[in-house]
């Protein structure tokens, strides 16, 4: 009897301490969010190579995806600059911008851009510059002016 209740106890315990060492690391989480537009053949290129396989990789425990459809989602979950192409990756950390990638070029491409993303991110928790005015990166659709 009294080591059941010894072990429940302990138990009790080690989730006390899982939720107070667990709880502020949810608040700083990141996320990726990759805001698109329907249509956009880049964004439904990136659906069919990578969206089957970031959830099993380490990026989607440091940064879970958050997907925005611009055609349909009014409401922006967070204050960053224009998004100017489709998809735009915008990795987020406390509700705020750290670091972007705009376009898709293709999976040999993403993943080490997805890398300098988090590295940047990492080392000057900024945003990189934004592509010249012009032509759009590769792998990206111009989002054309709202009406």
């Amino acid at each position: 009897m009294r080591s059941a209740r010894l072990i429940t106890c302990a138990f009790v315990a080690f989730g006390a301490f899982c939720l107070a060492v667990m709880l502020p690391r949810a608040a700083d989480a990141a996320e990726l969010i990759m805001y698109r537009r329907d249509g956009c053949p880049w964004c439904a290129k990136w659906d069919r190579e990578i969206g089957p396989i970031y959830p099993k990789t380490e990026f989607n425990r440091q940064a879970p995806p958050r997907l925005i459809n611009l055609d349909h989602d009014r409401d922006l979950p967070i204050k960053h600059g224009a998004i100017r192409y489709t998809p735009t990756f915008v990795l987020v950390e406390n509700g705020k911008e750290v670091a972007r990638m705009e376009g898709y070029p293709g999976e040999d491409y993403f993943w080490p851009r997805l890398t300098n993303l988090f590295q940047m991110a990492k080392e000057a928790g900024g945003a990189p510059p934004p592509a010249p005015d012009g032509a759009p990166p590769p792998g990206a659709s111009v989002i054309p002016p709202m009406k």
